[in-house]
């Protein structure tokens, strides 16, 4: 650690539930600074999963992900708050962030909020792409295939 001044970073998704793609998604935004967390709102995540699957209620995934986040913050001595997103793009319109930490399948989303803050007046986010998690077979660790009962939160393989 630098004795640099933290970043303002934030992070969005559904974590339903917490896996190890998650916690390295949680590894960077927190070596990085203060950290704010876009849960996605019951709404959000039904649309985002058009139907594929239930997602857990927003109450019980939050405090999942508070208990979660309350070990890297006190890890890496930094603050976090979790707000409900109830757009992909929410945050676009909030200056104090400085760093997006996403994963490759949401990049996109990171750069559509860099051009609607341009086109605000904002300045663009420094994002930050955190690569996929392998499970033990090499694909990548998703909450779906854990939902499934194919892998582990770990990526290990379930019979």
């Amino acid at each position: 650690m630098t004795d640099e001044e933290p970043h303002a970073v934030a992070l969005g998704g559904t974590f339903d539930p917490i896996h190890d793609g998650h916690r390295a998604l949680f590894y960077r935004a927190f070596r990085s600074g203060d950290v704010t967390i876009g849960l996605t709102s019951d709404e959000l995540a039904a649309a985002i999963r058009d139907g594929e699957r239930s997602v857990t209620q927003f109450e019980d995934r939050a405090s999942a992900l508070a208990d979660e986040l309350e070990s890297w913050a006190a890890c890496f001595d930094r603050s976090f708050e979790i707000r409900e997103l109830s757009e992909p793009t929410a945050i676009a319109d909030e200056p104090p962030f400085d760093i997006l930490v996403v994963s490759p399948e949401t990049e996109p989303v990171g750069q559509k909020i860099n051009e609607i803050r341009d086109d605000r007046g904002l300045d663009p986010l420094c994002i930050e792409v955190v690569e996929h998690v392998r499970a033990e077979d090499g694909e990548i660790i998703s909450s779906t295939r854990i939902i499934r009962g194919e892998i582990d939160e770990h990526g290990n393989l379930l019979d």
